[in-house]
């Protein structure tokens, strides 16, 4: 345990900034899984809608800091090919 009143801060403030991490991520992780159940299903509708609330959570989130920008663009891009494959 740390003695110097700063290092006490540091880790309550890492403390509540990885809760903060693990509460964003795990939201984009259940937006994603969405897209893929509905795009495995064949719902066209389903999936585009997911998509776009997927979308949405990867995008805040790379903009918090969270995923890295190409992180994010890579994570949009694999989710909108698999959505694009259910029309072919």
């Amino acid at each position: 345990m740390a003695n110097i009143k700063s290092a006490k801060k540091r880790i309550k403030v890492s403390a509540k900034k990885s809760l903060r991490n693990k509460m964003i991520k795990s939201k984009t992780k259940t937006a994603i899984k969405k897209v893929i159940v509905a795009s495995e299903a064949g719902n066209k509708e389903g999936a585009a809608e997911a998509l776009a609330n997927a979308v949405k959570t990867i995008d805040k989130a790379a903009s918090k800091g969270i995923y890295h920008k190409n992180n994010a663009a890579r994570k949009k891009s694999r989710l909108a090919k698999l959505v694009n494959k259910i029309s072919a």
